[in-house]
């Protein structure tokens, strides 16, 4: 079971050579790098390649870990204490039957092998991060309500992915395989645009880069990412601009998302108080 990038996604040989040696030693990959790297995607498209399922973990600030695993339907378990429906085949008195599972749990009971993808993991606490390592490496996690031990049938393709806004702790690092995907160059983003515009090159491509990775240099608070490049030179293609017009840069906020960097592109000042 290998991983050679897909025809929308480009993979670095560095980038392809953990990924595969993960895959084949059922190590959690970590990947950290600036938003807009392909960080997320990558998940997508090895589950695409290899023709897996996936389970999602956005995570948040507010995350429990037990929450990525099962949760109980105390509404559902009430209302059924209050009005009892023998159609439903629930009994109030069967704690399993009022379980929510989450993406961890979903991934662990699954009969075949998914991707799971926990995203954004540095935007949860340090002890949430190391008891979700600990349920990952154990490929186990307990009901605590019943003491029901849940065996992971089979391990998940594990890729966690990290902005780098709050350190991971030592003992999360420590159990990973880790890349930092940095931000492509010119010619490695030519490569990723010919993957999705393959008919689609020359003065008006060339400008388009020459354009993006001006405005990656002038320190926006957010600066275009690919993403935003795909979809800015999809809809440059798709009006006709001209490289002239181009140089202009039209439809910038494609590009440009935050209020203030529009503003600043613009040349204009935040008022105090808007």
């Amino acid at each position: 079971m290998e991983f050679h990038g897909t025809t929308k996604y480009h993979i670095s040989a560095e980038l392809a050579q953990i990924v595969n040696m993960a895959l084949a030693m059922e190590k959690p990959l970590l990947l950290t790098g600036e938003p807009g790297t392909g960080k997320t995607q990558l998940a997508f498209a090895i589950a695409e390649s290899l023709g897996l399922g996936m389970e999602i973990l956005r995570a948040k600030s507010t995350f429990r870990g037990e929450e990525a695993c099962y949760t109980q339907d105390t509404v559902l378990r009430l209302n059924d204490s209050r009005f009892p429906d023998a159609a439903s085949g629930r009994n109030v008195q069967n704690f399993d039957d009022y379980i929510v599972w989450g993406p961890i749990g979903r991934a662990f009971r699954s009969e075949s092998r998914k991707v799971l993808l926990l995203d954004e993991i540095d935007k949860t606490e340090s002890d949430v991060q190391d008891n979700l390592l600990d349920v990952l490496e154990d490929s186990q996690f307990t009901i605590r309500e019943t003491n029901t031990l849940v065996q992971a049938r089979v391990k998940p393709v594990i890729i966690i992915t990290s902005n780098a806004k709050r350190e991971l702790s030592d003992p999360f690092l420590r159990r990973c395989f880790c890349h930092h995907i940095t931000f492509p160059a010119p010619d490695e983003m030519r490569q990723i645009l010919a993957l999705h515009f393959p008919d689609f090159s020359g003065p008006v491509v060339d400008m388009a880069l020459k354009v993006f990775y001006e405005l990656r240099g002038r320190g926006f608070e957010k600066a275009p990412a690919t993403s935003e490049l795909i979809e800015w030179l999809a809809a440059v293609r798709r009006g006709g601009f001209t490289p002239e017009e181009i140089g202009q840069i039209p439809l910038s906020g494609i590009l440009l998302k935050r209020t203030g960097d529009i503003l600043a592109f613009r040349g204009e000042k935040r008022v105090r108080g808007d």
